[in-house]
């Protein structure tokens, strides 16, 4: 998400009844529980996960129905533009549930890749993908440079990834899925940076306490995606068939 923070060097600290709060002890705070609450996503959505793909029922239902198969898909595209539309309107714990509820569905999205790939090259990808995603996170995190403006180019790019994709779906070639997830790789390996550093000023904002929670857990639910996909994209590249 694009969130405005111009001018945030010059917010005070945030004062919540009992004292004033520094910027960088209330950054800490929220960025761990950003953290957190992606690593939770990610822990229901590999569980979920594995869960459904030893499951020869649940495979059945999930990818043998189309109606279930693009339901779930549908579900997953509302919540994921929803929860940070609603923020005003739901409470702390609702968020974090929505976000768990679309975790677990991404999990049950993501089960295919074990019928596909084998269980070393997806550990190895999630294992490479982590450190690609943590070494991004760190930059973003730490760098002075205002990504912004790079931002604008990624959501762009985003978007040609996105018509690009489902224009290969008809086409059916080779050549452009390798150009797509190389592409892919590299916008999201960005987008990490880029949330991260949105987070990170959101996080500095003199903002309420309930507001902040709440905003933590969108930005779990930013980096949480970037995550998903650029590890989905690694696989293209790095993933090894069962066969």
């Amino acid at each position: 998400m694009n969130f405005n923070h111009q001018n945030m060097n010059n917010v005070p600290p945030p004062y919540y009844g009992g004292g004033y709060v520094s910027v960088a002890s209330q950054t800490n705070a929220v960025m761990k529980r950003v953290y957190l609450r992606m690593t939770i996503g990610l822990l229901v959505s590999a569980f979920v996960a594995l869960g459904v793909a030893s499951s020869p029922t649940l495979i059945s239902i999930l990818f043998g129905n189309p109606i279930v198969y693009w339901g779930m898909f549908i579900a997953m595209f509302i919540m994921a533009f929803t929860i940070p539309a609603a923020m005003n309107k739901l409470s702390n714990g609702a968020m974090i549930g929505l976000f768990v509820l679309f975790a677990a569905l991404m999990g049950a999205s993501l089960s295919s890749i074990f019928l596909v790939y084998s269980l070393g090259s997806i550990t190895s990808t999630f294992f490479i993908t982590a450190g690609t995603f943590g070494a991004m996170s760190a930059y973003g995190y730490f760098t002075k440079t205002d990504l912004t403006k790079f931002g604008s180019f990624l959501f762009m790019a985003l978007i040609g990834l996105i018509i690009a994709s489902v224009v290969n779906i008809f086409l059916k070639s080779a050549t452009m899925m390798w150009i797509v997830s190389f592409v892919g790789v590299l916008i999201f390996v960005g987008l990490t940076a880029y949330d991260t550093q949105q987070v990170k000023h959101l996080a500095a904002a003199n903002l309420d306490p309930a507001l902040t929670d709440k905003l933590a857990t969108i930005g779990a639910l930013n980096l949480y995606l970037d995550f998903i996909n650029l590890f989905l994209y690694l696989l293209r590249f790095l993933g090894a068939s069962r066969d």
